[in-house]
Parts: C-alpha cells; sequence; structure tokens
C-alpha cells in the first residue's frame, strides 16, 4: 500500500511514520508512507495556501489551486494498470471513522490524505476532487493531522504481514462487531487477584466460549447499541435478553 498525506506540517509525522508498528511495517516494505507539505504547490512567491472566504466571515479558507495540483502531481506517474487511490478529506463534516471503514481501506492500493487547517477547505475541493469525508469524533482539532494519524494507523496495521500474530486484528474491539474480551498473563495469581480457571484449564473449547461470552457481556454493558447490528446466535440473543431482564 501506498499512502500520501497532503499536509502543511509535514514534520508532525516523522515519529509516527518512523515508529512502533508503522515504522516496521514501512521497514519491511508493506506499505509507502509519505508526509508532503502542499505550500510547496502554492504556485505563488509567498506561498500562500489560504485567503479570506467570499461573503465574509471569520477565519481563513484553503485555496482550491495547492491542492489539486499536489493531488494531480501525486497521480503523475500511475500506470493504467494501476487502481485509482481513494482521496481522503479529514474534516468534521464527514462520516464518522468505524473499524468497518478501516477494513473497507485497508483493501485499497493507494490512499492519499488531506489535511486541511483554517476555517476550512474551499468547497469545490469537496465536490470535485475527493472520494471520502471522514471525521474521527464529533469534535473539532486544530487540523486533519491527528486525525489522519488514527486513520493511517488504523488502516496498515490491517494489512496482511504487519502485525506479528495475524489473529491479532481479527479479534480486536469492534472487528466482530463486539467489544473485546478480558485478557490476562502470568502471573496466575497477582495480590488476590486470580485469572479465571477457565483460561489456565488448556480447553480451548470452554475458552472461546467464555471469550464470546464475556465479549457478549462487556459490550452490552458499554456499548449496548453495537448488539442492534451484530451477528448473534438465537442463543445469544436470548441470554442478553435474559440478563437485561434481570437487571431491569
Amino acid at each position: 500500500m501506498r499512502v500520501d498525506v497532503l499536509t502543511l506540517f509535514p514534520e508532525m509525522f516523522d515519529g509516527v511514520f518512523s515508529s512502533s508498528i508503522l515504522g516496521k511495517a514501512r521497514d519491511k516494505g508493506l506499505v509507502s508512507l509519505n508526509a508532503i507539505n502542499f505550500r510547496q504547490y502554492a504556485g505563488n512567491k509567498h506561498g500562500t495556501v489560504d485567503d479570506t472566504p467570499y461573503g465574509g466571515g471569520g477565519g481563513m479558507v484553503l485555496k482550491p489551486e495547492p491542492i489539486f495540483t499536489a493531488v494531480e502531481d501525486l497521480l503523475a506517474n500511475r500506470s493504467d494498470q494501476e487502481s485509482a487511490p481513494r482521496i481522503i478529506l479529514m474534516c468534521p463534516q464527514g462520516e464518522t471513522f468505524t473499524q468497518k471503514k478501516a477494513e473497507e481501506l485497508s483493501k485499497e492500493e493507494h490512499l492519499i490524505f488531506i489535511c486541511g487547517h483554517y476555517e476550512g477547505y474551499d468547497e469545490r475541493i469537496r465536490q470535485h476532487l475527493v472520494t471520502d469525508e471522514l471525521s474521527i469524533g464529533d469534535y473539532v482539532l486544530t487540523g486533519g493531522e491527528l486525525p489522519a494519524m488514527v486513520v493511517v494507523d488504523s488502516v496498515v496495521r490491517l494489512l496482511p504481514g504487519v502485525l506479528g500474530n495475524e489473529t491479532s486484528a481479527v479479534t480486536d474491539s469492534f472487528s466482530t462487531g463486539l467489544l473485546e474480551y478480558p485478557h490476562y498473563t502470568r502471573p496466575p495469581e497477582f495480590r488476590g487477584m486470580k485469572v479465571p480457571d477457565v483460561l489456565l484449564s488448556g480447553h480451548h473449547a470452554n475458552i472461546e466460549a467464555w471469550r464470546r461470552q464475556q465479549s457478549l457481556l462487556r459490550t452490552l454493558e458499554r456499548r449496548p447499541e453495537l448488539l442492534e447490528e451484530a451477528e448473534l446466535t438465537d442463543k445469544e440473543r436470548e441470554w442478553l435478553r435474559k440478563l437485561q431482564s434481570d437487571k431491569s
């Protein structure tokens, strides 16, 4: 996969792209990670990338020329065999980013992220250039850099060979539509707190059943709305109904 991030602050990505899972993935050649300063595409001696909004109002708006030119430059050497990239605008107005979206994007060959600053984007960028608008939550940040880092991390870790244990991403919270079950490691007893006996039993079927039950229970307690779309058996739905009935 190739990931290009258009930003006014490429230095913000140096540590993120060279550390931990992302850094190892890049070192292994599993992903190309690039942060590009789109100010170099401003087309004027002052490097101006923003201007006041038509109609008045506070703040500055990112101009269309630098963004369009930067994307066109990234696509200039694309072969006919290469699929078109997903061009993603990080924006508070966008679709809320989810694990399902991460899984969808992980199947792409090329992702281009646009990180805005100031008051917003010229609407022509939104209407005629991007393929996706994403938000990581209902709050506003200074710019799109931190959200882009979140999305890139979430997507890249799903690529084949990136995680040491290939089952890790499969069992993560939200990957199954549910929250992940509790984890324990050595020692089996710590300050009087014991690991559940089933996890020490070596009985894999019982362990899997316990983990599934705990995942359902944790989701019911913390994010019950997720259960509405989760794939559950009739037996599991009946068990959850009984739990809810007992609580009420």
